[in-house]
C-alpha cells in the first residue's frame, strides 16, 4: 500500500516554510489540450508574475493555487489549498511508476492539471447547484473528480479507468487525503451497470460521439454530460446523433494557460432511445 508522508511544500503553508522560487512551463503532450505557457501580456501576467515570486513565508505552489482560484471565483479554504498539494505531490512521487500523467514537472501540474480543473467549478455549480453523483470517465491519476472531491463535498465522486493501477492510485489519494466522497472502479465504462450519475464528465477521453454512446446508460433521470475540451470541437458537435442535445458550450479562462479550454455541456434530446453502448477502443489519453 503506497504511504504518502506529506512534502515539504504542502507543510509550509501551514508552517510557514519557502517553497520553490519559480515556476518552469514545459510542453504539455496531451492529446486536445493544447501546451501551457506563461502569459506575456495582460492581468494575467502580473498574477503570475506575484504568484511564483513567493509572498509571507508561504509557499509558491500555495500562493499560485490561491491566486488562480479568486481569479476563477472559487476561493480555496487553507486546507483545500493543504490538500491540493498533496495530491500534486502525489502525482509527481507515483508518476514514474503509474504513468498517470505525460506532464513530469510539479510546477506545471499546478497550472495543467489542477487549476485547469478548478475552472471547470463555476459551471459545474451553475448547472447542479445542489451536487450530487458525478462520473469521471477515463479519469486516468483523478482529473477532474479528484479536483471536484476536494473541493466540493456535496458531490459524491467517482473516477472510472481502465487501467488498474490508475483506479488504485485514486482509491489511494482518498484515503491518504480523507476524501469520503472519492471512489475509483476499474473497467470498461460500456461494462458497468448504470452507476446513476446526475453529471457524467471526461477529460480528453474521447470524441463526443464515443464519450455520449459509452456512458449513456449510466446517466441519471435529468442527468447531463460535461465534456471538458480544449478548443470548442465544432465537427464533433455537428457528428452528436440526433438522440443528444448540445445546449452549452463555454468558454473557459485559465489562469497561466493560454491555449483554448472550453466545456461542452449536453443532455440526452427529449424523447431519444436510449443508445447503445458501442465497442470501441477506449484511447489511452496522455495527461
Amino acid at each position: 500500500r503506497a504511504k504518502f508522508r506529506g512534502s515539504a511544500e504542502a507543510q509550509s503553508v501551514s508552517s510557514g516554510n519557502v517553497g520553490p522560487s519559480g515556476t518552469n512551463l514545459r510542453r504539455h503532450t496531451g492529446r486536445d489540450l493544447a501546451a501551457a505557457r506563461a502569459p506575456k501580456k495582460g492581468p494575467l501576467q502580473g498574477l503570475w508574475v506575484e504568484s511564483t515570486a513567493g509572498r509571507g513565508g508561504v509557499s509558491v505552489g500555495a500562493v499560485a493555487l490561491e491566486c488562480a482560484a479568486v481569479v476563477l471565483g472559487v476561493p480555496l479554504s487553507q486546507s483545500q489549498i493543504v490538500a491540493f498539494l498533496a495530491y500534486r505531490d502525489l502525482l509527481v512521487r507515483w508518476n514514474g511508476t503509474y504513468n498517470l500523467t505525460a506532464v513530469r514537472d510539479a510546477d506545471v501540474m499546478l497550472v495543467q492539471h489542477l487549476t485547469d480543473c478548478l475552472a471547470v467549478l463555476p459551471g459545474l455549480a451553475r448547472e447542479c447547484p445542489d451536487g450530487g453523483r458525478l462520473l469521471d470517465v477515463g479519469s486516468g491519476g483523478g482529473l477532474p473528480g479528484v479536483v471536484i472531491a476536494i473541493t466540493s463535498p456535496g458531490w459524491q465522486v467517482l473516477c472510472l479507468d481502465t487501467v488498474a493501477k490508475k483506479a488504485a492510485f485514486v482509491r489511494q489519494v482518498g484515503a491518504e487525503l480523507g476524501l469520503a466522497n472519492l471512489s475509483a472502479v476499474h473497467g470498461r465504462v460500456e461494462a458497468q451497470a448504470s452507476l446513476a450519475a446526475d453529471v457524467v464528465t471526461s477529460r480528453a477521453f474521447a470524441n463526443l460521439s464515443s464519450f455520449c454512446s459509452l456512458t449513456r446508460h449510466h446517466l441519471a433521470k435529468g442527468g447531463i454530460w460535461m465534456a471538458m475540451k480544449g478548443r470548442a470541437p465544432s465537427e464533433e458537435i455537428a457528428s452528436l446523433p440526433p438522440a443528444v442535445t448540445v445546449f452549452h458550450v463555454e468558454p473557459l479562462t485559465v489562469p497561466g494557460l493560454t491555449a483554448h479550454r472550453c466545456l461542452v455541456w449536453m443532455r440526452p434530446a427529449e424523447g431519444a432511445e436510449l443508445l447503445t453502448p458501442v465497442e470501441t477502443a477506449i484511447p489511452s489519453a496522455a495527461r
